[in-house]
This record gives C-alpha cells, structure tokens and sequence, in this order.
C-alpha cells in the first residue's frame, strides 16, 4: 500500500510541476525544489517512475481520486491565468509578453482537454471537469474573437489614405497603401483604405503589415484548433467585407437591385456599364486576388478555414457585380443596345479566368458557375437582339418609301448598325457558333430555316436577305418605274459599298459581292431602259419614211416630240436623288453618252432639209450642248427647272 501510495505522490508531483512549468526548463526546476523537500521527488526517481509506468496519473487500477485532484488543480491554475487576460480592459495583443502569456494557456488548456478527454466517455467526473475546460475554452476564443477584430481593425485604421486620390498612387512599387507621415494632418478617421480604379492591374494590395499577419495566423491556429472555424471566419470576413465593400463604392459603383437596373434610362445605364466595367477588372485582378492573398496568409495550413472566409469576404461584391450584369442580360434587347451589352460580354469573358483562379475552392464554385451562366446569358441577349433586329426590318412599312428614290433611312441604319457591329466580329463569331443548334431563324415569307448551327456570317446574310426584301417591297411603291429602279439603285449601291470597306466583305464572301454588283448594274441597265428608251426611239431615222416630201413634216413632228419628252424627263427626275457622287456621275455620263451621239445625228440630218435648216432656231429648242448641260443637273433633288434656247 504504501508503496502504491509513493507511486501516486510522486506521479502528481510531476503533473503539478509540469502544469506549473512554461518550458521544459522551468518544469526542472521545479522538480529540483521538490527534490530539497523530499527525496523521493528526485530527478532519478521522477524519471525512473515516468519511463516505467508513463503519465497514467489517475488512470489504472490504483485510486483514481489523485487524478482528479490534479485535473482540479490544473483546471484552476488555467482558470486564474486565462480570466486574468479574458477580464482586461487592455488589449492583449499590445503587450507581446501578455499575448504570448496567453496563447501558452490556451495551448495547455487545449492539451489538458484532448489528453483527459478519451477518458471523459465513461468517466462522469472527469466529465464534469471537461465541462468547467469547455467553458474557460469558450470564455478564451471569445476574447481571442475580440483580440482577432481589433488587430484588423488597428491595423486597417493606421494606412494612410491620401495617396489613393493622387494620379501617382498607381503602380508605387506594388503598394497603394503606404503611410506618408508628412499626409498625417489631411487624414481623415471616417475613411477606410480603398482601392482606385487603375489601367495596371499587376497590382497586390497588403492592406495589413506583414506582423498583423502573422500575429492573426497564431490566433487562427488556435480558434481553428478549439472547434471555433466558422465564428473566426465570420469575425475576418465581417471585418475585410466592410473594406472591400467600400472599395467596390470608391470605384464609383452603385449598389442596384436588378429592377433598378432595368428603369434605369439607357443614358445613365450606359454610363453606369462603363463605370461596371473598370470596377469588375479591378475587383477581379486586384481587390479578389489580394483578399485571397490576405486569407491564405492568415489561415496558413487552415485551407478550410482560409476557403469560408474568403467566400464571406468577397461573396457581397461578387454579387453586386454579377447581379449588374445579369440586370443587362435580362433587360431591353432593343438594337441599339447591341454594343453596351458587347461590352459587358466581352468584360465578363475576359474575366472568367481570374474566377476561375481566385473562386477556386468548394465555398465559392456557386459564384464561379453564377459567373459562367451569367456570361452565357449576355450572350443570349446578344442573339436575341439580333433576332430583334431581324424583327425591325420586317416591321418597317413598305408606304415609307423616300421620295426621290434616294436612300432609305433603313439602308442607312441597318448597314451602319452591322458595319460597326462586326467590330467585334470575333464576339460576335464566339456568341454565335457557341450557342450551336439553339438558334434558327426563319424565312417570314417561306417560313424556311436558315441554319440549325447558326454562325455569324449565316446571321449576317439572313439580315442581309431580309433588307433586300423590304427594300423590294418598298420600291414597288413608286409609280414610275424608271424611279423604283433609281430607289433600288441607291440602296444597292450604298449596301455594295458598305459591305466593301468592312468586315461584312469576308463574311458574306465574293459572291455574294459579285451577285449585289451585278444586282446594281442591272438597276442600272434598267433604268436607262425603262427611262430613255422613248426618247431615243423618237431620233431613230427611217431613210425609206423621208422623201423630200415627207421628211420636212416627219422631222419637225421628231424634233417637237423629242423636246416634249426631254423636258417631261428633265423635270420629274430634276427631284430625283443620287446621293453617291460617283454613281451620279456615271448615270450622268451613260445618258449622255447614248442620247448626245444620237441627237447630232438627228440635228445634222435635220439641218440637209433647206426648209428646216433656214428656220431651225424655231423648230430646235436644244443644242447638244444643251442636252448635255440638262443631263448634267439630273439627281440632285433639287426641282431645277428646264432651261435651254428658245
């Protein structure tokens, strides 16, 4: 018995000695003050007994109420060490001896914990003092949680903010949050450290000094370790999530719902989609990457911990600037708003990368897929405007034919719409070719599916299909036909050219091009047929019809019908309109050249009548001179009247 009861003595002499001890140094000593007491509390024996029966203090066969005392005990040297920093109105972490003092305890109390725990399962009593452990754990990672929020907030407070407003805060050695003690008088204690919207993205933000850091990963270590993940995570997130959220504000961007959005007048959304689109390359190659940064710093081996407090921190923003972008892929697919929403798909693709890479863990894939469906879904919108577009052209009324068959204000829109959209003609090709066999337009004349795999330059020539049929339906409107040729001369030739100097030329291809010249030229031929044919019927000369009986009559009837002619033509087509300079001209010159040659013939057979001839300036009102002259102001829409000799 009395042996058993010296193995007993001497195991909680060395437990005491070894709670009591901060290293193993100090825990030595101890036992060597023991030793002057007693010599069975020798170093020899403390460790002959340790190396033969280890630990074991409470534990085996023996009386069991020894543990107790020294689990009692332990418990309440903890108790007094930890409540003596978890009651101070002090910061702990302002003193590097306290916050070392204390993250010791905490350790010994975690260590007290998972060493008795195993035998608290079938133990009623050391259970009950686990419960007494559990709640000074507790009453320690909350003051841990308050020690972890102040050194975030003291640190975020100490940046200097100033610089951020100046033009040469972009780029300054990789650093736009650094302290300028000559700044100090301007700082204002409201403002929190932002970022500035920037073109050099090859930017890390440290928005906390690098001994915060590290004084925050023992904290976290310690919470993570206790079971307290989440509430250390909320704590790091509740506070960088104010910071980041500002930033995001700073950069000029408003917190809309996606209702707001969509009421918003287009001028002021179309400011606000610029103002969108540096925020998001920023906050994706910036302000994301450096709060991933901070978070794998702080929670260093804590990959879980790390994942969840970046999803919190940066959760709120990421919303923001995808919820902007879906208001825009849901919203208005009038065509005008084609290239805003171009933007903001060009902005998003670009940056699926940098989701891809910051968004990289289990807590965040949900934004990184909201960003991809996100994505498809503008170009979605960017097909249906297309589709609305087609829907513009077949709603224009055939009756709104321009006078003076000159261009029509549809030409002019829809050629100068698709010239500019193929400016992002690789977008357009990515959109289009991406969204495979769920597109297909139709004929609205044949109901005819184009294309199953619509493409872009399927796209272009549907639209291009669907223009000329209006523009034929237009033309038919005009009474003169002569006219309806000019109306679809104009518009032809204005497609033809736009096509020519543009990408539209690669897309819809040469023949197309040939066929549309063609086109063209043939209005052309047309229109001197169709216009010119009877004058030039009147010159013909029948030598069988002149007798020197006949001829004097037949000529003067010629001459007096051709005049009429001519000036009926000079009149009406003076209203006519060719906007094209060059293709004026050459009108211009194919007139001419057909009906000047023949009028000389007329004239010289016209002055071998002697009757004629003597009395030409009464029967002849036009020189060729003239008649070149009165060809010369055709097609400028301007209602000259006819001139000439009388």
């Amino acid at each position: 018995m009395a042996e058993n009861g010296d193995e007993k003595l001497i195991a909680v002499a060395r437990h005491i000695a070894k709670t009591l001890g901060r290293t193993e140094t100090m825990t030595d000593d101890i036992l060597q003050i023991f030793s002057t007491f007693d010599g069975r509390f020798s170093r020899e024996n403390l460790s002959s007994e340790n190396n033969q029966r280890g630990v074991g203090v409470g534990v085996g066969d023996g009386d069991p109420r020894a543990g107790y005392g020294v689990l009692d005990l332990t418990l309440k040297t903890l108790d007094r060490q930890i409540s003596q920093y978890v009651s101070t109105d002090q910061p702990i972490w302002s003193n590097l001896n306290d916050s070392s003092e204390f993250l010791d305890a905490i350790d010994e109390l975690l260590a007290t914990i998972r060493d008795w725990e195993p035998i608290s399962i079938e133990n009623k009593p050391i259970a009950s003092f686990l419960d007494r452990a559990d709640d000074l754990l507790q009453q320690a990672m909350f003051r841990l949680e308050d020690e972890f929020r102040l050194l975030i907030e003291k640190s975020s407070e100490s940046f200097d903010l100033n610089r951020l407003n100046r033009s040469d805060s972009v780029g300054d050695n990789n650093n736009n949050f650094s302290s300028d003690s000559e700044d100090e008088d301007s700082f204002n204690e409201d403002r929190i450290p932002v970022a500035q919207p920037v073109s050099d993205y090859d930017i890390v933000i440290d928005a906390l000094p690098s001994g915060v850091i590290a004084d925050l990963h023992e904290i976290a270590k310690r919470m993570v370790l206790a079971g307290f993940e989440k509430e250390c995570a909320h704590v790091y997130s509740s506070c960088r999530r104010d910071f980041l959220e500002e930033s995001i504000s700073r950069l000029g961007l408003q917190r809309l719902s996606i209702d707001e959005v969509q009421k918003m007048p287009w001028s002021e959304l179309e400011d606000e989609i610029e103002r969108w689109m540096k925020g998001a390359n920023v906050a994706l190659k910036i302000l994301f990457p450096s709060e991933r940064r901070i978070c794998d710093r702080i929670f260093f081996g804590l990959s879980a911990a790390a994942d969840l407090s970046f999803m919190e921190v940066c959760r709120g923003s990421t919303i923001q600037l995808l919820n902007f972008a879906d208001a825009v892929a849901i919203g208005s697919r009038s065509p005008e708003r084609l290239f805003k929403v171009l933007d903001v798909y060009e902005t998003l693709r670009d940056l699926m990368p940098e989701f891809e890479a910051v968004f990289n863990d289990q807590y965040c894939v949900v934004l990184r897929n909201e960003a991809a469906t996100i994505w498809k879904r503008l170009g979605e919108a960017i097909r249906g405007i297309f589709m609305e577009l087609e829907n513009l052209i077949r709603r224009d009324p055939a009756k709104a034919a321009v006078p003076g068959g000159g261009l029509h204000p549809i030409t002019r829109y829809v050629m100068n719409y698709l010239r500019a959209a193929c400016g992002s003609r690789s977008t357009l090709e990515q959109v289009f070719e991406d969204n495979g066999s769920d597109y297909r337009t139709t004929d609205g004349m044949n109901d005819r599916p184009l294309s199953s795999t619509s493409s872009l330059s399927v796209q272009i020539t549907w639209i291009m299909e669907l223009l000329e049929s209006n523009l034929e339906a237009k033309s038919k409107m005009y009474r003169d036909a002569a006219l309806s040729t000019v109306f679809l001369m104009n518009n032809g030739r204005y497609i033809v050219q736009k096509v020519k100097d543009s990408e539209l030329a690669s897309l819809l291809g040469e023949d197309w091009l040939r066929k549309h010249l063609g086109k063209v030229r043939q209005c052309h031929v047309n229109y001197q047929r169709s216009s010119w044919s009877k004058v030039l019927a009147v010159l013909k000369l029948d030598s069988s019809s002149l007798t020197p009986n006949t001829a004097p009559r037949v000529l003067k009837d010629k001459v007096k019908i051709f005049t009429q002619y001519f000036d009926e033509i000079c009149r009406s087509q003076s209203t006519w309109v060719v906007p094209d300079e060059q293709l004026r001209m050459e009108l211009r010159i194919s007139v001419a050249g057909n009906l000047s040659p023949a009028y000389r013939n007329f004239l010289g057979r016209f002055q071998t009548v002697p009757e004629l001839a003597r009395n030409s300036d009464k029967y002849v009102r036009y020189s060729v001179e003239d008649i070149e002259a009165r060809v010369n102001e055709l097609f400028k829409g301007n209602g000259a009247s006819a001139g000439g000799r009388k």
